[in-house]
């Protein structure tokens, strides 16, 4: 299969609908990650989702839509929360998980009684979508590898496995959005993004909660003999990882640069290759927008290791480091 590398041209937005109508598949631009789309509607073109990724069957995509009307066919109900929440933060990085309308094929929620819903802050996709279909759209990489926040990012892992891919430039979020559920009875955070918890509470003037599960280390969850279930994608097998082993080194900053710069040293005088990632503790932001980035460099690097400085879990920090631990597989090295 050719890829083919679209860009922003009205012919082009025309050829990237035919083929998601088509029933084939497109990768698309968000303000988060690059997604990759196929008609959220059309099982046997969700299903070719999940081959070209790799992705496990029990992982449910998140159905990407162009406006806060496509909600009303989604699910059964559109609740005050929902109003509330879409808009204050539609369109932009938030997914919120709700009861799934019977049109929603149950491949594209891996047989969950819920489905994620998104509207991202990307005209060019929304435009996308308006000539096709809502779109079942995860991350437009190889399951458990970086996601992509550019269109070559993309064609990395997915050059001949998918139809084409839309290039809208480089993702200035930079992590994945926010997923918050809302099909129980307290809205609950299962995966962190940009915003953050104390938002959503303003909004909706409640309480919310976070997963218990959101640190846990996902090799855990995928062994896990109780027959978990993700309601979200990120929660149960293991993403966002690097070819080489990654080490967080967590305390002081300054103290921290220094370990790091002793280990980076042991190790290269043993002939490895070092790549070293250093975010300072107020740049929760550029480690966000970076992160996915530098982890696809260390790779062409050919890095050995990566030594990582870690980021004070609060606010936004909470939600990069949520990626940069599942990155390092829970090594974390506390100076």
């Amino acid at each position: 299969m050719e890829t083919l590398y679209l860009k922003g041209t009205d012919r082009d937005l025309d050829r990237a609908a035919a083929i998601i109508k088509g029933g084939g598949l497109v990768a698309f631009p968000t303000e988060t990650v690059y997604g990759l789309g196929a008609d959220a509607l059309n099982a046997n073109a969700v299903a070719k989702i999940y081959e070209a990724k790799g992705r496990p069957a029990d992982n449910p995509t998140i159905v990407t839509i162009a406006d806060v009307s496509d909600l009303e066919t989604l699910t059964p109900e559109v609740t005050e929360d929902m109003k509330k929440l879409a808009e204050a933060f539609w369109p932009g990085p938030m997914t919120m998980v709700v009861p799934a309308a019977p049109i929603i094929p149950a491949i594209t929620i891996a047989g969950l009684k819920t489905a994620g819903i998104r509207m991202p802050d990307n005209a060019l996709t929304r435009e996308l979508i308006r000539r096709s279909k809502p779109l079942a759209g995860p991350s437009a990489n190889r399951s458990k590898r970086p996601s992509p926040t550019t269109a070559q990012h993309v064609l990395e892992d997915m050059d001949g496995r998918i139809d084409a891919v839309l290039d809208g430039g480089t993702c200035r979020v930079g992590i994945e959005s926010t997923i918050i559920d809302l099909s129980g009875d307290v809205p609950m955070i299962l995966r962190p993004g940009m915003i953050i918890r104390s938002q959503f509470e303003e909004v909706l003037g409640k309480k919310v909660l976070l997963d218990p599960t959101l640190n846990r280390d996902p090799s855990e969850a995928a062994n896990d003999t109780s027959d978990f279930h993700p309601k979200a994608p990120g929660m149960k097998y293991k993403h966002y990882a690097p070819k080489a082993p990654m080490l967080l080194f967590e305390g002081p900053y300054e103290k921290v640069l220094a370990e790091i710069d002793v280990v980076r040293k042991a190790h290269e005088e043993k002939g490895e290759r070092v790549y070293v990632i250093s975010f300072e503790p107020d740049e929760a932001e550029r480690a966000a927008h970076d992160i996915y980035g530098l982890l696809r460099e260390a790779d062409a690097s050919g890095a050995d290791l990566i030594l990582a400085t870690a980021l004070p879990q609060e606010g936004a920090g909470f939600s990069v480091m949520n990626r940069m631990l599942k990155s390092a597989s829970f090594h974390v090295i506390r100076v």
